[in-house]
């Protein structure tokens, strides 16, 4: 473990995975024309949201660095997620909106590098370890990607998102019994969901997503809303909104019921696959 990287190590085949909660703006804070900008578009609380996962014995990964330094669920050489989409690269120069991050120069090619050593590859080969140390003692692993984001933002997306957006880059990264058995738990909620929408699955899911392999991989996007207030105009005053853990709880129950899906899904199939 590092002062920016946080490692819980479970026993239970599932590693949960929280790449934008961070907000630390590292040696580059001066770089920005506004520090608050520059953490507006974190995942604000879903380490929170998700605290009763190392209950369930998951193994969870999290990094402080705020995205806008390094975007760790982005592909590490700068390939869109989302071609023909409008997206944020690996060091964003603009923020979800289209404000720009910087007011003079952005990263060059020796910075993105600097970054992508100092952050970027030290996290993800922490998630290789855990997934390595897992596998070896279980035939079938669920690796769960967990983030939120803005109910509205226009530049990315029409209209209001859906409360749960499921991600399997169009079932490539795990089975279709998983992602069906994620979908049904939140079809039965109160709350609106859709499996491959606007979110399909970032780099981090399409990278592990390995069923072959006996690694599965699956992204929740969630909508803000379900958990926290959001403001029809986020401003330094008000955001990002408390965290409130009497309206988090009911949708934090129904994550328990997905993540438990996952690992019922994860152990039923121990003799399955090789």
């Amino acid at each position: 473990m590092t002062d920016w990287l946080e490692i819980h190590r479970g026993a239970a085949p599932l590693v949960v995975a929280f790449p934008h909660t961070g907000s630390d703006l590292a040696d580059v804070d001066g770089a920005f024309r506004s520090p608050w900008l520059a953490r507006r578009d974190a995942d604000w609380w879903v380490d929170r949201l998700y605290v009763f996962a190392r209950d369930l014995g998951a193994t969870t990964v999290r990094t402080t660095i705020s995205r806008s330094v390094i975007d760790v669920n982005r592909d590490p050489f700068g390939v869109s997620l989302y071609p023909g989409q409008a997206t944020t690269e690996l060091c964003p120069t603009t923020d979800f909106d289209g404000e720009p991050l910087y007011d003079g120069e952005v990263p060059d090619d020796e910075e993105v590098a600097r970054r992508r050593a100092r952050w970027f590859r030290p996290y993800h080969a922490a998630i290789d370890d855990e997934l390595a140390r897992l596998r070896s003692e279980h035939p079938t692993v669920v690796l769960y990607d967990a983030h939120s984001i803005r109910s509205r933002i226009p530049r990315l997306f029409d209209g209001e998102l859906p409360q749960f957006n499921i991600g399997t880059n169009g079932g490539e990264t795990c089975d279709a019994a998983l992602a069906g058995a994620v979908a049904a738990i939140c079809a039965q909620s109160d709350h609106s969901h859709v499996l491959n929408g606007r979110f399909r699955g970032g780099w981090t899911t399409r990278h592990y997503g390995q069923p072959a392999k006996g690694i599965h991989a699956i992204q929740m996007e969630l909508a803000i809303r379900g958990y926290a207030d959001e403001p029809d105009m986020p401003t330094p005053a008000n955001w990002p909104t408390p965290y409130n853990p009497e309206r988090a709880a009911p949708l934090a129950a129904i994550l328990s019921d997905i993540l438990k899906a996952c690992l019922a899904f994860a152990y039923s199939h121990q003799s399955q696959e090789d």
